[in-house]
């Protein structure tokens, strides 16, 4: 099979990887790919968001499956432009993504659905979100409604630096039309837990939990990035909370979205608090997450390109998903001075030897050298019958691979660990 992967960072590498082990998978084609998935699949070049160039691309290639894994392209409906070409596609239509792509779509339907979430009003008008806020309970939360790079979410400490989040997204534009509307909502506590799932629209599989570490500096402080490292799977999510956020959050997101007429095909992540009252969706995001991928496609036993098949032919709950009884840790190595000012263009060091899978995120080939060129350069992932045995062999392994004004956070899976004892 000819396979198109649309994206370019770590998770669409790290997908293709896990493509790659199938054997029905002959071909693998990247839109538009990196340095370092040049060495697993035919980089195309072809910007993420250029539908029509990947349309083209797909028809003259006679693509025979596709595999939509960002959150624009699909928001801006790849899929349905795909599949109206007759190519099937792993990934959900634009009605469907809209999960993601609007919080305020997402917060009403949970809302309407009873499904739980954090306490919150919405806004289209800036003297009434500024009124709400002088009265607010703080910390609060406000979100930008659309899709803002991962940027749109500010925890403000003080009704100031609430009052300036709203004015940012809403006055200034900093987000685009993606803060015309505002999400304003209760600030929850409690440990974080991503679950990625398989759906098909009938049934849903979670796939093995994981904990994201966002913030740039150990003891996660300093600023959010695109997330530094993570673990799978995540301690604080038991087997009683799992059957707990099926039965409270999984299967009724799923009939929510089929009673709107927008049924889900495709990965559907949920980013959940696990509160003093219970779990609560912070967000929900309609593709694979990363760096969640790089530690829970590892752990996938079962032929990743047959349950993206079913899941787009609507046969998932025919076909079996397995994952190992093992831990992974993935450290993300990033440039110096990452998330604001950086410096790119360092040549890479990968041993051949190396014990471990290197997904990569921001680099670029130059007369066949990889080279540096984004904050985030790659993740080093490896596998273990513990926690700690996963931990130990991610960071060693990471200690292998180098380049100029390298950096990583060296606490990636301490809380995890914390939790286990």
């Amino acid at each position: 099979m000819k396979i198109l992967v649309v994206g370019g960072g770590g998770r669409e590498h790290a997908i293709i990887k896990s493509l790659k082990k199938s054997p029905r998978a002959t071909e693998i084609y990247a839109a538009p790919g990196n340095g370092g998935i040049a060495a697993d699949a035919h980089c195309t070049g072809i910007g993420a968001k250029d539908l029509d160039a990947i349309v083209d691309f797909a028809k003259k290639q006679a693509i025979d499956f596709a595999v939509v894994a960002p959150d624009d392209p699909l928001v801006l409906g790849c899929v349905d432009l795909l599949e109206g070409e007759g190519i099937p596609c792993f990934g959900p239509n634009k009605a469907a993504a809209i999960l993601e792509g609007s919080k305020v779509f997402s917060k009403n339907l949970m809302r309407k659905y009873n499904i739980p979430t954090a306490a919150y009003e919405t806004f289209d008008d800036l003297a009434a979100a500024l009124d709400y806020l002088k009265t607010a309970p703080i910390p609060t939360v406000v979100k930008a409604d659309g899709l803002a790079l991962g940027k749109g979410v500010t925890i403000a400490e003080t009704r100031e630096e609430a009052e300036a989040a709203v004015r940012a997204c809403m006055e200034d534009k900093v987000f685009g039309d993606s803060g015309s509307h505002v999400v304003i909502e209760e600030f929850l506590t409690g440990p974080e837990v991503s679950v990625l799932s398989f759906t098909d629209g009938k049934v849903l599989v979670p796939m093995v939990s994981s904990m994201d570490h966002k913030r740039i500096g150990d003891g996660d402080t300093g600023p959010n990035t695109g997330g530094m490292g993570t673990v799978a799977p995540n301690p604080y999510y038991t087997e009683a909370m799992a059957q707990r956020c099926m039965e409270e959050i999984f299967l009724p997101t799923m009939a929510a979205m089929n009673a709107e007429g927008r049924p889900f095909k495709g990965c559907l992540y949920f980013g959940l608090m696990l509160t003093p009252q219970g779990p609560k969706v912070i967000e929900y995001n309609c593709r694979f997450g990363d760096p969640e991928t790089q530690v829970v496609l590892p752990l996938l036993e079962s032929d990743l390109l047959t349950v993206m098949e079913a899941t787009a032919k609507g046969t998932l709950g025919e076909t079996e998903v397995k994952f190992r009884n093992q831990h992974a840790c993935c450290v993300v190595l990033a440039s110096q001075g990452y998330p604001k000012k950086y410096e790119t263009g360092f040549p890479i060091t990968i041993p051949a030897d190396l014990d471990a899978q290197v997904y990569v995120a921001g680099a670029k080939l130059e007369d066949g050298v990889l080279k540096t060129s984004g904050g985030r350069v790659l993740g080093v992932t490896a596998l273990g019958d513990s926690l700690q045995a996963a931990i130990d062999k991610a960071y060693a392994q990471a200690a292998q691979v180098t380049f100029d004004n390298a950096y990583c956070r060296k606490d990636i899976g301490a809380r995890a660990l914390q939790a286990e004892t």
